[in-house]
């Protein structure tokens, strides 16, 4: 079983914490989504994850969802018809599109995606593998779609994946409970936000990862 040590080789990925899905008057809240109970239990357990990912030098990779129009594949404009959710949704450039909360520091790498998983179709798998990473930390929205997607591909292409649940959220609890359920049986670890804390804070001092220049794949 693989020790969760939390060394330079693991990533912490911060999935899709836009204003689309967490803010009040976003997409997510206008179709009726829990966006409240988003923000007051995953959003500041996710930012201090992320100054401690950063205090201990392990790489912090956000993630950015861009559904413009020209981006959309006829299945999912049939999802959004079926589902009656053809609301346009982080469209390039918009207040929805834009960070939550979380804010990407200079030289740290901004991953576009335009599907539910990061690993399809972006430059994220390249940016890991070129800085040797083998184990990833998932949080960010929605717990049940897109994290777990981006965790599941990832875990298929050999990755360890571990899932933060304090740092998650998704439309509704018993969703995000699922999916919680469901990724520790088939995929990696569940753990809370203090027990990655606490084995940075044990482990020893890490030399600060060199800046890269943001890995934007379109």
């Amino acid at each position: 079983m693989h020790s969760i040590s939390y060394d330079p080789q693991t990533a912490l990925i911060v999935v899709d914490v836009q204003n689309d899905f967490v803010a009040d008057g976003g997409y997510f809240h206008q179709v009726g989504g829990n966006v409240g109970l988003i923000q007051q239990t995953a959003i500041q357990p996710l930012l201090r994850l992320i100054d401690e990912a950063r205090n201990a030098g392990v790489l912090v990779v956000f993630i950015q969802a861009i559904y413009d129009a020209q981006y959309l594949s006829a299945p999912m404009r049939e999802r959004d018809q079926r589902t009656s959710r053809q609301m346009p949704k982080c469209q390039s450039g918009t207040w929805g599109a834009d960070f939550y909360a979380v804010r990407p520091r200079p030289g740290e790498p901004i991953v576009i995606k335009h599907r539910y998983s990061a690993m399809i179709n972006t430059e994220l798998d390249a940016l890991l593998k070129q800085r040797v990473i083998k184990s990833l930390l998932l949080t960010g929205v929605a717990t049940d779609t897109c994290v777990e997607a981006t965790a599941r591909d990832a875990y298929f292409i050999d990755y360890y994946v571990t899932l933060v649940e304090d740092c998650c959220g998704a439309m509704d609890e018993d969703d995000h409970r699922s999916a919680l359920k469901r990724f520790a049986r088939d995929y990696g670890p569940v753990v809370n936000s203090s027990e990655v804390i606490e084995a940075w804070q044990r482990g020893p001092a890490r030399a600060k990862r060199p800046a890269a220049e943001p890995a934007i794949a379109s």
